[in-house]
């Protein structure tokens, strides 16, 4: 007599397991890997994608691109989810981060397919993954914080090697001057949330800006705003999140009355609670006032009459921005208007900026803060510039955090995979296999780079091998060719300190196996 089957999960549930799953989810990371691996390095191309909306997004980022991507298969959904974690953690290297990844995978389904341990696997990786962080701390660079030129040339450089590959290759030395000086405004917290960015279509790149304190889009005013001052010198900024204007009863309320008189009372309470208003904002002495929340054409005309400057509906972003810029708090109500509420700046002003006017608040005294203000022309294209701004600065900030830097262009990764060659061949057994399996799937970032440019990557790889393997301290070379000749990344001569003209090629330290370097 047969037993009868025990139905733990629900009819229809799809379960696989063993061997035949583990080469699938490797099979499933290969087809995320080819979806990015065309966007790396300076030569890398852009990407098209139309969601089902018919929104178009060009983007040459790794980590925007597979959030754009539905990805179904659960092991595929992980690789995305690395490329997100290191887009929040770096910023930049999301494609590398995936692309090695991938090939991780695809180096180990061999032993896999032949019935190799997990956990095996698992142990050789983990140590060559601390030999491979260990020797990226002993070839690290040091940012040194004292000299000062030094230091933000090396910033620059790391601000051209993220920028590089991106839509705005062509205008990098234009803005990594432009990151790393918005990098520099800050206070030591490196607060990202303190750096805006704001995008203004019309003219050219190099029209963009950067303004030292907060600016945003002049917000929708009602008559009246014409009269009031545009420019103010140490001004009080009050910050609001309180109506002002007059609102319409809500719906199905019911006022009965029976006089005229009765009826005229309630109007002139109305008007009375918004004077009361208007004047408790007038006498704090503020000369800005700022609201999340609408200010009607009363207030507004009142506030004219007295050269004093609103906007209503600010966004709550900016609003908090001013706030923690120019100091003073958000009031939900006008009865403690006192100066430890109120915030204040050097200068503000009202300027055009294309078709558009802005809002500027300079000499912040509270927080050092800055805003980008970019100009350019299709919306997909400012979209792009703001990503690529955006990497730029996470990773200024990242190696100035860090203060590490180690050789771009693929010179990192081939130095490591010379390294873990040569341990692999001290270790028996199948540790020696499999480290060298991580070896090579490392020198995956400078053969794509070749790929990229349209050269022969195996004839490039092997002339890098050549280079790295010689005796002697030499220093990392990349795969960035010039007129043939592989060119020493971060220019370290042999036995000599740093030369930041010789090459553009850096990467902070921690952009390499996403931790904190100390």
């Amino acid at each position: 007599m047969m037993p009868t089957p025990v139905i733990l999960l629900k009819e229809g549930t799809d379960t696989s397991q063993g061997i035949p799953q583990l080469v699938s989810n490797i099979n499933a990371c290969q087809v995320i890997a080819e979806a990015v691996r065309t966007t790396l390095g300076p030569r890398g191309m852009d990407k098209l994608i139309v969601d089902d909306r018919g929104k178009a997004t060009i983007s040459n980022d790794g980590a925007t691109i597979l959030k754009l991507l539905d990805v179904i298969h659960p092991a595929a959904k992980t690789l995305v989810d690395i490329a997100k974690s290191q887009d929040a953690e770096v910023g930049d290297g999301t494609t590398s981060v995936t692309l090695l990844a991938a090939e991780f995978l695809k180096q180990v389904k061999p032993y896999v397919e032949e019935g190799l341990h997990p956990q095996i696997i698992i142990r050789a990786f983990r140590t060559a993954t601390q030999l491979a962080v260990d020797k990226i701390r002993e070839i690290a660079v040091t940012v040194k914080k004292e000299d000062k030129e030094e230091q933000r040339s090396l910033l620059e450089k790391c601000a051209v090697t993220a920028l590089s590959s991106k839509l705005i290759s062509q205008q990098k030395e234009f803005f990594s001057k432009m990151v790393v000086d918005a990098v520099m405004l800050l206070d030591d917290l490196l607060q990202l949330k303190m750096i805006g960015i704001k995008k203004v279509q019309g003219g050219a790149l190099e029209e963009s800006q950067l303004v030292a304190g907060v600016a945003f889009k002049k917000t929708f005013s009602y008559a009246g705003f014409e009269m009031q001052p545009k420019k103010y010198e140490l001004p009080k900024i009050a910050l609001l999140n309180i109506e002002l204007e007059l609102k319409a009863e809500k719906d199905n309320a019911e006022v009965r009355v029976n006089t005229v008189e009765d009826y005229q009372a309630i109007v002139d309470a109305e008007w009375n609670i918004l004077y009361d208003k208007l004047d408790k904002i007038h006498k704090s002495g503020a000369k800005v006032v700022l609201s999340k929340l609408p200010i009607g054409d009363v207030a507004t005309q009142y506030f004219a009459d007295r050269d004093m400057f609103c906007a209503g509906r600010v966004p709550e972003e900016d609003l908090k921005r001013t706030m923690m810029a120019c100091g003073g708090s958000i009031q939900t109500s006008v009865n403690a208007l006192t100066d430890d509420v109120l915030g204040q700046c050097e200068l503000f002003e009202e300027v055009q900026i294309g078709g558009e006017r802005y809002n500027f608040f300079r000499g912040c005294p509270k927080a050092k803060t800055c805003t980008i203000l970019l100009r350019g022309g299709a919306e997909q294209f400012m979209e792009e510039t703001e990503r690529s701004l955006h990497d730029a600065i996470m990773i200024v900030r990242r190696a100035i955090k860090n203060d590490s830097v180690v050789a771009g262009g693929g010179a990192i990764e081939m130095e490591l995979s010379k390294y873990l060659r040569d341990y692999s061949r001290t270790t028996p057994g199948k540790q020696q296999l499999l480290i060298g399996a991580y070896a090579k799937a490392l020198e995956i970032i400078p053969r794509q780079l070749c790929d990229n440019a349209g050269f022969d990557a195996t004839n490039i790889l092997n002339k890098l091998r050549a280079k790295h393997a010689q005796v002697g301290h030499s220093p990392p070379y990349s795969s960035e060719h010039e007129q043939g000749q592989d060119k020493p990344a971060l220019g370290l001569p042999p036995d000599g300190p740093l030369e930041g003209t010789e090459s553009r090629l850096s990467d902070p330290a921690a952009n390499k196996y996403g931790g904190d370097f100390h």
